[in-house]
């Protein structure tokens, strides 16, 4: 039997009813609190940045925001001493005021949870006849017209090294032995040598190369989370070294694009497709890369990523806002400084140049020796 609309507890993909919420609720209460929230979701999907032109957000921005909000309502219920979704402004102001005095939140953090409170707010405006919300406390993020947190030159390359060194084939005893005949006919083909000859020792030599693609990919096409996430086997064309990306499919649904890559990541990403084909999981399913449970990547997966990559290439990540855009940002930073500013808006399909125009910041130093020479 399929479940009905009201036990569905994701909308696009995104949870209704966060695991943590349930604590608080009995049955009937999460039902309300599902309902409640699949009309705020799937809202501000569809309508949520411009409700007059019925422009929404990306499902990426929503499924952090709801987080955000389920956040919120779990501390009003905290305050509260039980369940509503019948919040205040007052409420909302007071969570600001308890934000604030939160010494383990970055203030950029705190601008996030903010942000997201204002969406709900603009939700209960146009949907529940409520008022706007004006905050006593205003939270700040950095400008946004400078690229956030990104890895230098000598990190990219390191990184790229490391990646090298990530991942690997499963366990020689944890296959069976039909399994087992099939890797090594792959390790056969990666170390080419004949198949009788494959020993137990060739097994632990070879590396995987989902992680090490998927790095490589990203510091050549600055994939966002997004579109890690939606990226399917035919986006890769090999013999012409480039990655397609559908307007159907890419993250903003406006525009075909191609993105270069360089000859050593279009040689990792044969090699992944290649070992792709040995996992169960990947059968009947065109996504490029899935997470060991066979789950598309997410921010947080990615996140991990990239900082066991920093971890094997001996970088410190300690009081870096070190996510997946790290990757993206350095990407842009580059292009921009060493190309053109056309060069790293395309690769980094950016609609408008204003959007890359944040990357364009030559380093303090060398122009300190422009002047000298002016």
């Amino acid at each position: 039997m399929q479940p009905n609309n009201d036990q569905q507890n994701t909308v696009r993909g995104i949870t209704l009813v966060p695991e943590p919420a349930t604590q608080y609720l009995n049955e009937k209460q999460e039902l309300d609190y599902r309902s409640h929230r699949r009309d705020l979701i799937r809202w501000c999907l569809a309508k949520g940045k411009n409700p007059a032109k019925a422009e929404g957000y990306s499902e990426d921005t929503i499924r952090v925001r709801a987080g955000h909000i389920d956040r919120f309502y779990r501390w009003c219920w905290e305050e509260r001493d039980g369940y509503t979704v019948y919040v205040t402004q007052d409420d909302a102001d007071a969570y600001m005021d308890h934000l604030a005095f939160k010494e383990d939140l970055a203030a950029s953090t705190k601008a996030k949870y903010q942000k997201s409170v204002k969406m709900l707010w603009k939700w209960l405006e146009h949907e529940r006849d409520g008022n706007p919300w004006d905050p006593e406390i205003t939270f700040s993020e950095p400008s946004s017209t400078q690229p956030r947190e990104y890895l230098t030159l000598d990190e990219r390359r390191r990184v790229r090294e490391a990646s090298l060194s990530m991942g690997s084939v499963p366990h020689y005893k944890s296959v069976t032995p039909e399994k087992r005949q099939e890797w090594k006919k792959y390790i056969a083909v990666i170390l080419e040598k004949p198949l009788g000859d494959i020993a137990k020792s060739d097994w632990e030599e070879i590396n995987g190369w989902k992680e090490t693609s998927l790095i490589h990919t990203a510091l050549d096409a600055g994939l966002r989370p997004v579109e890690v996430r939606r990226a399917r086997t035919s986006w890769v064309d090999l013999d012409n070294e480039v990655l397609r990306i559908p307007k159907d499919e890419s993250s903003k649904n406006r525009d075909n694009w191609v993105v270069a890559l360089t000859t050593e990541t279009t040689n990792t990403l044969d090699r992944w497709l290649t070992e792709r084909g040995q996992y169960e999981k990947y059968d009947d399913n065109d996504a490029l890369w899935l997470t060991r449970r066979a789950n598309p990547y997410s921010s947080s997966s990615l996140k991990g990523v990239l900082h066991r990559a920093c971890e094997e290439a001996g970088i410190d990540t300690d009081g870096r806002d070190m996510t997946w855009y790290a990757l993206r940002h350095s990407t842009g930073t580059f292009l921009a400084h060493t190309s053109s500013l056309a060069s790293a808006q395309s690769q980094l399909r950016h609609r408008s140049a204003k959007t890359t125009m944040k990357y364009d910041n030559a380093p303090i130093g060398e122009r300190r020796d422009a002047l000298r020479k002016l």
